[in-house]
């Protein structure tokens, strides 16, 4: 049986995938995650200024600086407890 993901873990992925711009298709797909969690995620993100999104009908979340900076942290902490 898998482990279950920490959230930390959840959004590390999501702000790496999100660099080049992922729709949430691709984000659900790649981060394995169903639509209304990856919602919740995405519009956290959003709230706290990691990810910013295109205005247009199916949005293209891109990471921020402000999400780099924390994914470089949760990456360091994940190498650390690893």
């Amino acid at each position: 049986m898998q482990e279950k993901r920490r959230k930390d873990q959840i959004i590390s992925h999501i702000l790496a995938l999100c660099r080049e711009g992922a729709n949430k298709t691709k984000i659900v797909y790649q981060v394995n995650l169903n639509f209304k969690t990856a919602s919740a995620h995405l519009d956290s993100l959003l709230k706290k200024g990691l990810l910013e999104a295109t205005q247009d009908k199916r949005p293209i979340y891109k990471t921020t600086p402000k999400g780099e900076r924390a994914l470089e942290i949760l990456q360091k902490a994940e190498e650390i407890s690893s």
